[in-house]
């Protein structure tokens, strides 16, 4: 990879904040909703209605749980109250129903994301190993070192750089495509065509053909040699449909938020220049503050579950077929488990929060995530020296709303 030149001008193009998400994630959101949350929060921990409507944002939303028309909504927002709904996947379903992968038709969310019971325990024991944290070297090793090392080397004799979409974005991608055994040139196309699921697997299906002749040391290997026991007893290996809905979801989700949480984080540090120095003179503050980023904004406030029979939850009555939103985003700042909630403070004790979720769907590759914030901040902070935002630049700005992230980060250093 250290040979490869990467398109940035692509790369650009395709990470997009607001035009990946203006329409199905409410990209053009500008303002803060944490106020309108704690207010909501205070005065109940759930309301009727969707996230989205609650905070006053009138924009028409298509996530996981939406739209739904024909069911009710509900929307829950204090810490307790969604740590419940995390603990209950039995009543509080991850889908409306059962997902059967072996059927064909590959998307992201016919996928582990929204299995439930058993069916989700045997598919995620497949690839858990793989992202479990004594893997993070493996990725690291194989995949994000050089990935970090690729990008920095494109822009530090200039003395400045974008730091949100030409290093920030392109990290996931290219280490989880890098798993997947695609080359660089290639990556980007396996990005440009994430909303066509077909023209991914048309990528990615020779690779997986390629990998049961002869497995290699990556993640495409490993799921083509999983095994998986079915409610009958029965053993087998997994079919390539199966194998396809796995990269789907793990491209998705590796390519899009972790780019959005780096983002965030790094904005916060460079707005806040003392707490950076801290962090540069003492890397054992780099976890903490990325921690504290995770909590204070995760890139994705809201996900959702299925009400599988009605239950009276925090005084409010919830009938079966009914969709509950999880504002993780509030739960996050709620002040009944931290102090100054809607301070950035890297000294804070560390607790767990909901940034990756809970219960049995908490984020697969949180591990993974982790190492590419550590490894790529780490690497910002040895190899360019006095980092600072570009003062005659706009600043950075949050934005977006069901996937919030920073604006272009533009900096100076040297």
């Amino acid at each position: 990879m250290t040979d490869t030149v990467l398109d940035i001008d692509r790369v650009r193009q395709l990470f997009d904040l607001r035009g990946s998400f203006l329409t199905q994630l409410g990209g053009a959101y500008d303002d803060d909703p944490y106020p309108i949350w704690a207010a909501l929060r205070e005065k109940a921990p759930v309301h009727a209605g969707v996230v989205h409507e609650l905070t006053g944002f009138d924009q028409e939303a298509t996530f996981h749980g939406l739209p739904f028309p024909e069911s009710p909504h509900f929307s829950v927002f204090s810490y307790a109250a969604c740590d419940q709904v995390y603990r209950n996947d039995k009543v509080f379903a991850s889908s409306p129903g059962q997902i059967d992968l072996t059927a064909g038709g590959a998307e992201i969310l016919n996928s582990m994301l929204s299995m439930g019971g058993t069916q989700h325990r045997r598919y995620r024991a497949l690839v858990q190993p793989s992202f479990v944290p004594s893997k993070a070297q493996w990725w690291i090793r194989n995949w994000i070192e050089a990935t970090v090392d690729l990008l920095i080397n494109s822009f530090q004799d200039q003395g400045r750089a974008e730091l949100n979409v030409d290093f920030c974005a392109a990290i996931p991608v290219l280490t989880i495509t890098g798993s997947f055994g695609v080359p660089v040139e290639q990556a980007l196309d396996i990005r440009e065509a994430l909303r066509e699921p077909g023209k991914v697997v048309e990528i990615i299906a020779p690779i997986v053909a390629a990998r049961r002749e002869s497995p290699q040391d990556d993640l495409i290997s490993i799921l083509v040699e999983a095994e998986i026991k079915d409610e009958d007893g029965q053993t087998h290996r997994l079919t390539d449909p199966e194998i396809y809905s796995f990269t789907l979801l793990l491209l998705a989700a590796g390519s899009g938020t972790t780019w959005k949480q780096m983002g965030i984080t790094l904005t916060a540090l460079l707005e806040r220049p003392d707490v950076l120095r801290a962090v540069r003179d003492d890397r054992a503050l780099l976890r903490p503050a990325i921690e504290e980023s995770l909590r204070w904004m995760p890139t994705d406030p809201m996900f959702s579950r299925w009400v599988t029979e009605d239950i009276e939850f925090e005084g409010v009555h919830l009938p079966k077929g009914s969709v509950l939103h999880i504002c993780l985003g509030a739960a996050n700042r709620d002040p009944a488990r931290w102090e100054r909630p809607d301070d950035y403070d890297i000294t804070r004790p560390l607790k767990p929060t909901f940034a990756f979720g809970s219960g049995p769907h908490i984020c697969l590759g949180m591990h993974v995530a982790r190492a590419e914030m550590t490894v790529g901040i780490g690497a910002l902070l040895d190899r360019l020296p006095n980092l600072r935002l570009d003062p005659d630049a706009e600043p950075p700005r949050y934005i977006g709303f069901y996937e919030r992230g920073a604006t272009a980060i533009p900096v100076l250093f040297g």
